[in-house]
């Protein structure tokens, strides 16, 4: 069944996971995209603020997107999205780290330039197995309304 705009009211929507993260992943993730010393070098990275080694930020947000993909969105009539409203990395991820996502709509709302969407702004929490808070995420996503929807609002 393809979610529309209607099955999305504010609230809780779904938890996902969990979600291993590995060392290797950590290490290509890093050397392709973000070659800091954090994300690849463990002395360098127990130098480091983050006291040990852990993934790029860009890694977890791209794990983040494929476990709300396979989620949810996977099967929603999304048009797509406009952009990320918000973006906090609260607490580094490790290797080793089992992945938990709770999705929370906040606001879902009809489009007014086009009444046959909707709006449906996302609220991503990402936390570890220990349940330490990783990531959290505000963004939209623009949904298809129900055939007849609009017309039976208007």
């Amino acid at each position: 069944m393809t979610l529309t705009f209607e099955d999305f009211p504010p609230g809780h929507f779904g938890t996902f996971g969990p979600r291993r993260v590995t060392r290797e992943e950590i290490l290509a993730f890093a050397a392709e995209f973000d070659p800091q010393p954090m994300h690849l070098d463990e002395a360098a990275a127990a130098k480091s603020m983050l006291k040990g080694l852990s993934a790029s930020g860009w890694h977890l947000c791209s794990i983040t997107m494929r476990m709300m993909f396979d989620g949810y969105i996977g099967r929603t009539a999304s048009l797509g999205s406009p952009g990320v409203n918000e973006l906090r990395w609260l607490a580094p991820l490790r290797p080793g780290d089992d992945l938990t996502l709770d999705i929370e709509v906040m606001e879902a709302r009809v489009s007014r330039s086009r009444p046959s969407t909707g709006i449906v702004t996302f609220k991503a929490l990402v936390r570890n197995a220990a349940g330490q808070l990783l990531c959290e995420m505000v963004s939209p996503i623009i949904v298809e309304r129900r055939a007849g929807a609009a017309e039976q609002a208007g």
